[in-house]
């Protein structure tokens, strides 16, 4: 006997490029969860498991390591059969099972894929798509890292052999966008009333009729806004419109990531220093990581997105861990890895 969609365990994806607030987003999520069980599946992207750390170390009492299920292996959408479903149908069948599911995909990931899976036997029946959240780098999109003006795309194609025949990063923005339930513009902080709304009227182009579009900063926003959407997404999948509708899958051969380990730093702004024209000379996508300081006793979080870099302290270094910089760089194919690495240890 099927149950009702009231008793099914509800799921919200989070999807988004990188760099744009998704780990920010949730770790606010779990903090102000308001009692929620929630259950966290992390897709990372790299060899390092940055957000999943991070997520962990939120120090959210009604949240445990045991809650947060961490992904490495390769993009969800990729991998829904090996990797997904197995790991949702664990969740499912705890004796004390979760009343909420967060996923967060990597930000190469496809999200339609993923909801697609959430028909399958077995799932169906236990668990819904309550809604699929895109969070958009709204700074990014103000500055054409995501224009669709077409002089402008031309113009990249030219200038970037990468780009030549199609480009990867604006499918993929646009397949996040045509999925989506509801889209946040994050780091509305950076923009003023007119950057705003460009955004908004370049994104609406995207979006399915009725789907909102909400400003926020430093991903802070209501869990009762987030969370109870009710959209059943896997009912309507024919609606969300991808690029990749008649492709079986999607490859990330445009993409590449490594990752660096580097000792102790003496000051975060010296750090900030080396990699300000590195990611410059190499057009690097995102920089993040765990960074240790000498006569620090705290982890400084690094995050970067394009040439912006922001850091913080999230907590003390526990006495098992190594105190040393690890660090993922993420970029386009060809991304000069050797000349990276050794302008960040010089």
């Amino acid at each position: 006997m099927q149950k009702s969609p009231a008793q099914k365990i509800p799921a919200t994806v989070v999807t988004g490029f990188l760099g744009a607030g998704k780990t920010t987003l949730i770790r606010h999520l779990i903090t102000h969860a308001n009692g929620r069980r929630i259950a966290l599946i992390v897709n990372e992207f790299g060899e390092v498991g940055i957000d999943g750390e991070l997520l962990k170390s939120c120090g959210a009492p009604d949240c445990t390591e045991d809650d947060i299920v961490e992904l490495a292996n390769g993009c969800l959408c990729c991998t829904v059969a090996d990797d997904f479903l197995p790991t949702l149908q664990k969740l499912l069948d705890r004796p004390n099972p979760p009343t909420h599911i967060v996923i967060e995909t990597s930000g190469l990931a496809l999200p339609k894929p993923l909801v697609q899976a959430f028909a399958w036997p077995g799932i169906r029946s236990r668990t819904t798509v309550d809604g699929v959240i895109t969070v958009v780098d709204a700074a990014a999109v103000a500055e054409g890292r995501f224009a669709e003006d077409e002089d402008a795309l031309a113009a990249q194609r030219a200038a970037d052999p990468n780009l030549d025949h199609d480009n990867p990063l604006e499918e993929l923005f646009e397949d996040q966008l045509g999925c989506a339930d509801l889209v946040l513009l994050n780091k509305a902080d950076l923009l003023d009333e007119d950057a705003m709304a460009n955004v908004r009227s370049e994104i609406g182009t995207h979006l399915r009729q009725g789907v909102k579009t909400l400003a926020i900063s430093k991903g802070e926003i209501a869990a009762d806004i987030l969370l109870g959407l009710h959209a059943a997404a896997e009912d309507d999948i024919g609606a969300r419109k991808s690029h990749h509708d008649d492709e079986d899958d999607h490859d990330h051969e445009d993409f590449f990531s490594f990752s660096i380990t580097l000792p102790e730093q003496t000051a975060p702004e010296a750090l900030l220093q080396r990699l300000a024209p590195v990611i410059d000379e190499h057009d690097i996508l995102r920089v993040k990581g765990f960074v240790a300081i000498v006569g620090k006793t705290m982890r400084l979080v690094l995050q970067g997105v394009g040439a912006r870099l922001s850091h913080y302290y999230d907590r003390d270094w526990q006495s098992h861990e190594p105190r040393a910089t690890r660090l993922v760089v993420i970029g386009r194919a060809g991304l000069d890895e050797a000349a990276i690495r050794a302008a960040l240890a010089a």
